[in-house]
């Protein structure tokens, strides 16, 4: 198992790293196995303390959790809880969907370029032009997922949406998070062949 530690606005030192190394190794090894890849950060700010977990399961999927608190234990404890729930949770569906196998629901990835623009307020008249000011740019992988598989990968993550190549045809497909707490499913395509693959949250 391989978990990189770091920390920003704060250093991650070695009894920390001991501590959360531990108790990821601890659910991990309980629900998938050793062969783990991911990394840990350690946040400061003024409202105390927030660690985020991101590790990357074997099938390639991602689980990410964070957790806070007043100090860097008590951040490291509530994002290990929420870890341990969405891994539980992943090894249940897995088991429930496909008899316990990790097969081919989780394709190749493809790179993609990932921006983040900045909104320019009205007020700030003197800067607005025809094309939008990209801030931060960094590279994401648009993997190949049946669309329970896509499910899943979000229900993993923190994230309120995932973009993918969609297995049965090989669109481009969107699952987001609704406000009312189910996962919505946009394809282009508007083919259904998946349509039974429990989308709702």
């Amino acid at each position: 198992m391989t978990i990189q530690v770091t920390g920003k606005n704060v250093d991650a030192g070695e009894a920390y790293k001991i501590y959360i190394l531990d108790k990821i190794s601890t659910v991990l090894e309980k629900y998938i196995g050793p062969e783990i890849s991911g990394h840990v950060r350690l946040e400061k700010d003024k409202a105390g303390f927030r660690t985020n977990c991101s590790i990357r399961l074997r099938t390639g999927l991602q689980v990410e959790a964070h957790g806070e608190g007043v100090d860097a234990y008590g951040s490291a404890d509530s994002a290990v809880e929420r870890l341990e729930k969405r891994v539980r949770r992943y090894k249940r569906r897995l088991k429930n969907h496909h008899n316990g196998r990790e097969h081919d629901a989780f394709g190749s990835e493809q790179p993609a370029r990932d921006y983040t623009v900045r909104i320019i307020e009205e007020e700030d008249t003197e800067t607005i032009t025809d094309h939008p000011m990209i801030i931060a740019e960094a590279e994401r992988g648009i993997r190949e997922l049946t669309v329970s598989a896509a499910v899943m990968q979000l229900d993993l993550s923190e994230n309120q949406f995932l973009v993918f190549r969609n297995a049965a045809h090989g669109g481009l497909n969107v699952v987001y998070r609704r406000r009312d707490g189910n996962i919505g499913w946009i394809d282009p395509a508007g083919r259904s062949a998946e349509v039974g693959a429990g989308v709702s949250g």
